[in-house]
């Protein structure tokens, strides 16, 4: 095979898919298609040619999507290429010239293959094998363009007039600029006249002596600045002041018609360009009717139109022929055939100095991942577990303090077994994502204070005790032992001695005396009759699952099954997409207020920890429960004020509790973490948001290592004191955060 070095133009801004694409976020970006960007897709299909010679893909592209570029191809090996990043647009020639240039430097006189980063091809197969039959002319020093049969009278192409085939290619008469209908219906009807993709093979020799001859100023201006880039691990940087003297000026007009012996290679692809809101028409899956819908749309008697709604609800009845397109900040309406003169929009939006054309509105904007990272790391490392792990721990007494004050002053109230078991938690999971501090004596300093008064004769754990580390309530509530459980499987990942043989103990006891006899679920508490709840469900099946992830031992994966049949027939309400809190003995909806009442942050929590069951198990169908859980609140569970989850709803989403508490904010924030990627929307920028009113709303307001635990339905801070029970979903969600981003 003949080594080919492939370049990536992603420079275009694509105003023709206004309002969608902008110059900040263009349509190269967006995921059209729903397999990804068209920029990802392109740089995987360069990479996809097989044989043996790994060969390196370069992008050219903006400055100013560097980020985006990132972000984009994030795990993507390049195979030693690399972004080349222009501080301004200079059209296909100059990036035609550094494609040349940076060939011939570092890898001698190759094929190159520009293509650009924002069409539609059939298959990767189709393309290389189009490709491969082009090399020989290419290396016989001959440009090489690849054409597209034309199946219609399109004026939004150019053309290239072509010869009688010659083996693999034709000889090229000329290229033809974008025609009148009459002229392109000519054009189809001849047959000699083909759609330029915009694709070029050439030898890196035969293309520097083409610029050398036909535009020299443009060849120098742009070695010029190549010669003077900088690079770092994000590419390589073209200096401002040189390339701003380059001329812009497509390679078209540059070379191609000024060039002699080209040759075209017809494509053995299907194309499309997707410049227009009738090309994505014709490409996407449509309904019954003809009709591509995308995003929040309903549609009554509407046909063969192109109905796109990102953020609102887009309503229409009766449509034919149409493309509407809808964001936040602008809605795009014309009969499809019409819709790539959406540059005349963005000319007249530009010339009156609108911003529509330039900026993406901030609540569509992909935000940057990660965007707060930092913050999450100095908050939780360099301010919280530094605070909780002194002023929150008993020295005296043993175990750990119930709340603090927001002058950090621990507060001498009653110590629950959960507070503890979730302290032991925290701490632990701190130690598995790098935290230095003392973790391993704050998990013995716990797990020493609940074995010296908190186990029952019965091996199960107690409920509470008196400040002074007595026992007070000696109820063995299975929500304390879950909690205990989740404490011990961390503890047990932290090498702690006790742990496991605590666990083996503590699940004896469920076992005998907290096990239904009927086989749907648990009881509360031994020999407990009457109301029945979900809660102590959804956290046993937390340490079910934990211990599955420390041990692998399919035993505990087994224990979550049984809660997980539960959940699907009786728990999960399939009408509402809501989950109850509240049941009768039979598992039947608990009469009255109690039967309305949902939480929108048990929904949140039961999506993750049914996302984790899917993932353990491989009964992926599950799935569709956590998202519709999500789904349903928060399309009924948020303050629209503040975005905060309720605290309360009912099944039909009228607020109960119209306070907020810190709580079920991070519980959307693992929710949208453990659904993103997982078959479903994007949820990365929903993550974003997610993070960022928990800080807006519950972290930033409070003094240094601690958070308002409530707000309420106006956005005040209602909280008197910082509860530690708080602590464990604040760590469990922003660890998970800051892994996530490490991955992304």
């Amino acid at each position: 095979m003949k080594r080919i070095i492939s370049f990536v133009m992603s420079g275009g801004v694509g105003s023709r898919l206004w309002p969608l694409s902008r110059e900040d976020f263009p349509k190269q970006f967006h995921n059209l298609s729903g397999q990804g960007s068209m920029l990802l897709r392109t740089v995987k299909r360069m990479s996809a040619r097989g044989g043996d010679t790994s060969v390196p893909v370069y992008l050219l592209a903006s400055e100013r999507h560097a980020d985006r570029i990132s972000q984009d191809l994030s795990g993507v090996d390049l195979a030693g290429g690399r972004a080349i990043l222009e501080p301004m647009g200079r059209n296909t020639a100059a990036a035609v010239v550094l494609a040349t240039e940076i060939t011939l430097r570092e890898h001698g006189d190759d094929l190159v293959l520009v293509v650009p980063s924002d069409h539609e091809i059939t298959t990767d197969r189709d393309f290389w094998s189009t490709v491969e039959a082009g090399t020989d002319a290419a290396m016989a020093g001959r440009i090489v363009v690849f054409g597209i049969q034309p199946d219609r009278p399109e004026t939004g192409y150019g053309y290239i007039e072509v010869g009688p085939q010659n083996d693999n290619t034709r000889d090229v008469i000329r290229f033809v600029e974008k025609p009148n209908e009459e002229t392109a219906i000519q054009y189809l009807e001849s047959k000699n006249f083909l759609w330029n993709s915009g694709i070029f093979l050439f030898r890196a020799s035969t293309m520097r002596d083409a610029f050398r001859a036909y535009a020299p100023k443009i060849w120098d201006g742009a070695v010029a600045a190549l010669d003077e880039a900088t690079s770092n691990v994000s590419g390589t940087y073209l200096p401002h002041d040189l390339y701003a003297d380059v001329p812009s000026i497509s390679v078209d007009y540059a070379i191609m018609e000024h060039a002699k012996d080209i040759a075209l290679v017809p494509a053995r692809f299907r194309w499309n360009d997707l410049g227009s809101w009738q090309s994505l028409l014709e490409v996407s899956s449509t309904d019954g009717s003809g009709n591509v819908i995308v995003g929040d749309v309903v549609a009554i008697d509407c046909e063969n139109s192109y109905l796109r709604s990102n953020g609102r609800l887009l309503s229409a009845i009766g449509l034919r022929d149409l493309a509407v397109v809808s964001t936040s900040d602008a809605t795009f309406v014309a009969p499809v055939t019409e819709s790539q003169n959406v540059r005349k929009i963005v000319e007249q939006l530009e010339k009156t100095g609108r911003l529509e054309t330039k900026f993406t509105p901030a609540q569509d904007r992909l935000p940057q991942v990660g965007a707060y990272e930092k913050r999450v790391r100095h908050w939780l490392f360099e301010e919280t577990l530094p605070l909780w792990s002194t002023v929150g721990v008993d020295r005296r007494y043993g175990g750990f303090h119930e709340a603090l004050t927001f002058d950090a002053t621990p507060i001498i109230r009653t110590k629950r077994m959960r507070t503890t078991a979730r302290q032991i938690y925290a701490f632990a999971v701190a130690h598995e994502m790098g935290w230095d501090g003392p973790a391993n004596d704050l998990i013995d300093h716990g797990i020493r204070f609940i074995t010296a008064n908190g186990r029952t004769d019965r091996g199960g754990w107690v409920k509470t005790f008196n400040p002074d580390g007595t026992v007070l309530d000696g109820a063995e509530d299975a929500y304390d032992q879950s909690f205990v459980l989740l404490a011990l499987a961390h503890a047990h990942r932290a090498g702690h001695p006790q742990a496991l043989g605590l666990a083996t103990e503590t699940f004896a006891f469920i076992d005998e005396y907290l096990a239904d006899s009927k086989l749907r679920g648990f009881l509360e508490m031994p020999g407990d009759t009457g109301l029945r709840r979900s809660n102590p469900h959804m956290h046993l099946l937390e340490s079910f699952l934990a211990w599955y992830d420390v041990t692998g031992n399919r035993d505990y994966l087994q224990r979550a099954a049984r809660i997980v049949d539960l959940f699907r027939h009786h728990l999960f309400d399939a009408e509402t997409w809501t989950l109850g809190e509240y049941f009768t003995d039979d598992w039947e909806r608990a009469p009255g207020e109690k039967g309305e009442w949902t939480e929108p942050g048990h929904h949140f929590e039961w999506a993750y920890l049914l996302s984790n069951f899917a993932k353990a198990s491989g009964q992926k169908d599950i799935i569709r429960h956590a998202r519709k859980l999500y789904a349903s609140a928060i399309a009924n569970g948020l303050n629209r004020t503040t975005e905060l989850a309720y605290g309360a709803v009912s099944r039909h989403g009228l607020p109960l509790d119209t306070n907020s508490r810190s709580w079920p904010q991070t519980e959307a924030v693992k929710a949208a973490i453990a659904l993103d990627g997982n078959g479903g929307p994007d949820l990365k920028p929903e993550v974003e948001a997610r993070v960022g009113r928990l800080f807006r709303w519950h972290i930033e307001q409070a003094p240094k290592g601690l958070w308002i635990d409530l707000i309420d339905e106006k956005g005040r801070a209602r909280a008197e004191d910082v509860p530690a029970s708080i602590f464990y979903h604040l760590v469990c969600a922003l660890t998970q955060y800051v892994d996530y981003i490490g991955k992304a």
